[in-house]
């Protein structure tokens, strides 16, 4: 027997931001230059093409006041990481022209890595985060970016080893 009063609800056309109701529209990928977050920037790119949603890369440039008060041009250098990181992913996009089409953006601020892509899905609606395995011992005891992002359950979190 069909109940038609139980059929679920689905909110009229414009009646503001809602997550994740037709597929994501823009998918937030962590991007640092190590090996687990390209991987990352690569499954996230497949997920947006399939969606034909907006792959955001998003590199968070990392606050490091001890080298600052050690005379160290801390700006300069994560600049510097910034600008190959762009550079290589106009390179890959290059390289798929006409097999691939990915809508992409790159974004880039300081601060810490958990709250800068924080920050990025909040300021983008993003509808998922996609974020590479920790690489370093000490985030088994303390946690790490990825954990983090799971436990605020805020967003779909993908996490590429």
């Amino acid at each position: 027997m069909s109940d038609d009063t139980s059929a679920e609800r689905v909110p009229a056309a414009g009646s503001g931001f809602e997550r994740g109701t037709d597929g994501p529209k823009v998918i937030v990928a962590g991007a640092d230059g190590s090996e687990a977050s390209w991987r990352a920037v690569a499954y996230a790119a497949g997920l947006a093409r399939r969606q034909n949603a907006l792959l955001a890369v998003v590199f968070v440039q990392p606050l490091l006041g001890a080298a600052a008060a050690l005379g160290v041009p801390v700006a300069e250098a994560t600049g510097a990481v910034a600008e190959q990181l762009v550079g290589e992913i106009r390179a890959s996009v290059e390289r798929l022209r006409g097999v691939y089409s990915v809508r992409w953006k790159f974004v880039t601020f300081p601060g810490d890595p958990y709250n800068g892509l924080v920050r990025a899905a909040d300021e983008l609606k993003a509808d998922a985060v996609v974020v590479g395995a920790s690489e370093r011992a000490g985030h088994r005891i303390i946690g790490s970016v990825a954990v983090r992002l799971v436990k605020a359950g805020r967003w779909p979190v993908t996490v590429v080893p």
